[in-house]
């Protein structure tokens, strides 16, 4: 059944298996989940054509079924997820409730309308480079990229597997609290942070508008925590990161799906070919000696966050681009942006975006990230700062 917003690719129902945190919640999945009896597409018909129905539900879908979630449908995706944009040449775009004439983002794009658009209370995606954050920051809702590793993506379709998480999006901050509260281990959360550091290179990718337009949840962060400064995240530059994280995913994507490429032919949109084009040229070598390095950004995210502290930055440069841009500048564009989203990527970090605030219409979000492992503990400390919104916003 197709979708008036083209979000979704089937109606897939599946019930509950039990009760608890998530009863009367409904919700969609990328199109790279597995559900029982379901043939995965990918975003692309010669995949769809080369694979077989799924044996069993991918393991986060348990979780949210034992919980009393249920699964109402199956989402567009990018082809293969590797795009930011969410335009597919094949199945269509899925149209940005927020901003129908934009692009929605990708490659989680069905996830992102499903849940901007009312179709689901919450949705799942997959976040390699930016695939939860920025469709959520294109339109305008909640969007959860884990640490990476902390929850389970077995049964999920990989791209680049050092980067690949499990994200999930949803309207309301309450709600993706909740989905967290099932997908992330449990732990001693502690008591919020104390730090709050303003990523002063990630701010200059900003476009004039999105940063006026957020200043003000900024000045509400400072009061947050005990102190805040502004620092430069990359000592390297985040241009230099950026080439760091998409010399390791080329690769990985290439190992990944290279094979499959060569010996099935399938016909990408001229940009997704581009791309796939250019991961099959990275050399064994160059890819060592970039995931040594991220060993040291690691390390330098992990001693500035520790357990005490947020970073704040943008989640984006700025809305989402009109549909139908060339080639060039939308490719312009996407490379700005993965220079912030590589900041998590490389780093492995939780990052949260919320729909902060609007320039010309649309939405713009504002990311927070935190230390390794702290993704419960950023969840509830977000809801608090919500509330001194909330109430600031009355006052």
């Amino acid at each position: 059944m197709k979708d008036q917003w083209n979000a979704v690719v089937n109606q897939v129902n599946v019930e509950p298996t039990g009760q608890g945190r998530l009863n009367g919640l409904s919700f969609m999945v990328k199109d790279v989940f597995a559900v029982r009896g379901h043939t995965n597409g990918a975003g692309n018909p010669r995949w769809l054509q080369t694979h077989g129905p799924e044996a069993e539900h991918a393991e986060t879908l348990n979780l949210l079924l034992e919980q009393g979630a249920r699964l109402t449908g199956m989402t567009h995706t990018d082809e293969l997820m590797f795009s930011l944009n969410g335009e597919n040449v094949h199945y269509g775009t899925p149209v940005n409730p927020r901003a129908p004439d934009r692009i929605p983002g990708g490659s989680s794009s069905g996830s992102a309308v499903a849940v901007a658009a009312g179709l689901a209370d919450f949705s799942l995606g997959t976040d390699t480079g930016g695939s939860v954050r920025v469709p959520s920051s294109y339109c305008g809702i909640y969007g959860m990229r884990p640490s990476h590793g902390i929850v389970s993506a077995k049964g999920v379709i990989p791209l680049a597997p050092s980067f690949d998480t499990v994200g999930w999006m949803a309207r309301d901050l309450e709600t993706l609290y909740r989905v967290g509260e099932v997908l992330l281990p449990q732990t001693d959360s502690g008591t919020g942070f104390s730090r709050v550091l303003i990523g002063e290179d990630a701010w200059e990718l900003a476009d004039t508008e999105s940063k006026e337009a957020l200043a003000p949840y900024l000045k509400l962060l400072y009061g947050m925590a005990a102190s805040h400064e502004t620092v430069r995240i990359a000592p390297q530059g985040l241009p230099e990161w950026m080439t760091m994280f998409r010399t390791i995913q080329g690769y990985e994507i290439w190992q990944e799906h290279g094979a499959w490429i060569e010996r099935e032919q399938p016909t990408f949109g001229p940009d997704t070919a581009g791309r796939f084009s250019w991961a099959s040229t990275v050399e064994r070598g160059d890819q060592e000696n970039a995931a040594e390095r991220r060993v040291e950004v690691r390390k330098h995210m992990a001693d500035l966050l520790r357990t005490d502290t947020v970073l704040v930055i943008p989640t984006t440069t700025g809305v989402a681009p009109k549909l139908g841009l060339d080639g060039p500048l939308i490719e312009e564009r996407r490379v700005k942006t993965m220079r912030l989203t590589c900041i998590s990527g490389l780093s492995g970090l939780p990052q949260l975006t919320i729909p902060a605030a609007g320039v010309l219409g649309c939405p713009v979000g504002i990311s927070i990230i935190a230390g390794p492992g702290q993704d419960q503990r950023l969840l509830e400390w977000a809801t608090s700062f919500l509330s001194a919104v909330n109430s600031e916003i009355k006052g």
